[in-house]
């Protein structure tokens, strides 16, 4: 909905970056026009059209049917998924998030599952396809304290994204702040990023996100608990500066912010 970023972005004065990009497989009982087109007709050729197009002319407007009405508003990164094990659509997007990376520029973010380490299979398609791998986040890599899939990843060259803070099912806060500063302790600041995957609303949940059972997952959670538990736990200020200012700026900094 990038009227509705728009719109939030002019109320809060707050800079928003919208994306393009599909996890097909999430996506195929409500729209199965997104696997069918990249599996069954345009396959990565024609996804990665609608990539480039969303970055470089306008998003798809949601008040029409798929692919036929488009904003002026762009998208300023690519975010793709894979289920537990890269399914053949989710290697279809890979390839034309690939493609359209090198194309536009645009980076690229990931949603993985980090038990099943599909991200390294994720860092596979990209090498495959030429992408630079520091224009990468490896998603949700903090639901995993497995630190020898952790340092395959880095040494790849990929930014991880220890990006669900608050949702304690997959690792507690205490476990993420501890891989996390186990790896600052090893030098790898500079490769973190760190987030919540926080939200207000979700298309499948009837109202606002109930917080209860998870009473950390928020926007604040990171500003108020964490970072005063990574100081605790022996990291840096110059150390969480990098994960919070320095790093998002970096792999950023090649996004047309064009504004709309």
């Amino acid at each position: 909905y990038p009227q509705l970023l728009v719109a939030l972005a002019k109320r809060t004065k707050v800079h928003l970056i919208a994306s393009t990009g599909f996890w097909c497989e999430a996506l195929a009982p409500q729209h199965p026009w997104a696997v069918r087109m990249s599996v069954l007709e345009g396959g990565p050729d024609q996804m990665t059209g609608l990539y480039i197009r969303e970055i470089t002319e306008g998003m798809e407007d949601p008040t029409g049917k798929w692919g036929e009405k488009f904003t002026t508003i762009r998208a300023g990164i690519i975010k793709i998924g894979t289920s537990t094990y890269l399914r053949p659509s989710e290697r279809v997007s890979h390839i034309a998030a690939a493609r359209a990376s090198r194309e536009t520029g645009c980076p690229i973010t990931t949603h993985t599952n980090a038990a099943s380490e599909v991200g390294l299979d994720q860092q596979r398609i990209f090498t495959e396809e030429g992408v630079d791998l520091a224009r990468v986040v490896i998603g949700h890599c903090g639901d995993t304290d497995d630190l020898d899939y952790l340092q395959k990843l880095l040494d790849q060259g990929s930014y991880l994204g220890m990006d669900r803070f608050g949702i304690d099912g997959y690792l507690t806060t205490e476990g993420r702040v501890g891989v996390v500063a186990e790896l600052c302790r090893r030098g790898h600041a500079d490769q973190l990023v760190l987030s919540h995957d926080a939200s207000c609303y979700i298309d499948w949940i009837e109202g606002e996100v109930p917080l209860a059972p998870l009473p950390n997952w928020h926007y604040l959670h990171i500003s108020h608990d964490v970072i005063p538990a990574l100081s605790a736990a022996g990291v840096s200020d110059a150390d969480i500066d990098t994960m919070l200012i320095d790093n998002p700026r970096r792999y950023l900094d090649s996004i047309n912010l064009g504004g709309y």
